[in-house]
């Protein structure tokens, strides 16, 4: 058995930069704005950089569970209690495919009515965890995924059919079947390309990469815990139909609430558990993900105009809009900092919509 090891103390000392890191991020956001342009002449309007098709737009609460350890109420978690929340689950493409391309998928929360210390570029009282399928993402550094971006880059707006990009889905999703039916896990780079078609309701949702937790340091994930999640079917959906994953999750919520466990592993070890590399996987048989929080989704309109608009043109999801108690850590995170809110500048910018981070669920339309 694994011995248990105490949580590492947080320190600014822990992250360790590349001396052209500065440089690196620039040219990430350089390609991802270049690649934003090419979508929008194709799609008439500049659409997020990332995740740019929206499954649910959603309103809930936070609950903070009671009697946690000392080494779990940190930040947002740090007494029990409710907040509002909006939630925005999405495909992973910077643009809008029919669904026949299912790559990895997202999960944006952002916590309203939070107390405490926030980042310098952040003056409101709300807290994002902006979540992905995968407890890692394949390419762990600034560096690395710039190699990628490039990759993604070229192949953004029509410069590929839709056909092939879905074949590559097919062929990635094909692939890490096998993979996991040998290793009994999945490969992360063939799940970002080829995620399961099943619903988006049945996944988890990992940060991925690190951030601060207060006294320590941690990652995040969101875990499906409701009863009719649980009833849901993991067999693929029928992808034939272009819009499927946001046909079930609007049909869902019809009719039945949905809920997501928030749970929290602790980094105990820089060796075993980098920072600096999201594409490393933070062993749980050294430190185990335990609960914190419910994220409660009731019943409700997931996908009237008027939200969808707000939500998906007007309010941002970012890892910036955080807590000091809560900074995101590490290479992609640092680039994370600065992409989000120079992409979500250009898309504004180029649509003539208003910049707005809303105070409470009540500022989002029905």
């Amino acid at each position: 058995m694994t011995e248990t090891r105490p949580p590492l103390r947080y320190s600014d000392s822990l992250e360790v930069r590349a001396p052209d890191e500065d440089e690196t991020i620039a040219q990430i956001i350089a390609a991802m704005t270049h690649a934003s342009e090419k979508v929008q002449a194709r799609e008439h309007r500049a659409v997020r950089a990332s995740h740019a098709k929206a499954s649910a737009f959603l309103k809930g609460t936070l609950q903070v569970y009671d009697d946690l350890p000392p080494e779990l109420r940190q930040g947002v978690f740090a007494k029990p209690g409710r907040y509002e929340a909006a939630v925005r689950l999405a495909q992973g493409p910077g643009e809008h495919l029919p669904d026949k391309v299912h790559t990895h998928r997202g999960l944006a929360i952002k916590v309203f009515g939070v107390e405490g210390e926030t980042l310098p570029d952040h003056d409101a009282d709300t807290q994002d965890f902006v979540l992905a399928t995968g407890p890692v993402f394949p390419n762990g550094t600034a560096a690395r995924f710039l190699g990628a971006m490039k990759g993604l880059e070229a192949g953004a707006g029509g410069s590929v059919p839709d056909g092939v990009k879905a074949a590559v889905a097919a062929t990635a999703g094909a692939l890490n079947s096998v993979v996991k039916a040998v290793t009994g896990g999945d490969s992360p780079l063939l799940d970002f390309f080829g995620h399961s078609a099943r619903h988006p309701l049945t996944d988890c949702y990992y940060s991925q990469a690190a951030l601060r937790y207060g006294d320590y340091v941690a990652k995040i994930v969101a875990v499906p815990v409701s009863p009719g999640q649980d009833a849901l079917s993991r067999d693929p959906l029928d992808t034939d139909h272009p819009n499927v994953f946001r046909d079930a999750t609007v049909a869902y919520f019809q009719d039945r609430d949905a809920a997501f466990e928030i749970r929290v592993q602790l980094c105990t070890d820089l060796a075993t558990m980098p920072v600096e590399d999201a594409s490393v996987q933070w062993p749980e048989a050294e430190s185990p993900y335990r609960p914190v929080a419910r994220l409660v989704l009731p019943r409700q309109e997931a996908m009237s105009a008027a939200r969808g608009h707000f939500m998906n043109d007007v309010m941002s999801f970012r890892p910036g809009h955080s807590l000091a108690a809560h900074r995101p850590l590490g290479s992609l995170m640092r680039a994370r900092l600065r992409t989000y809110p120079a992409l979500y500048a250009f898309r504004q910018r180029q649509n003539g919509e208003p910049r707005r981070e809303p105070s409470g669920v009540a500022e989002i339309p029905d």
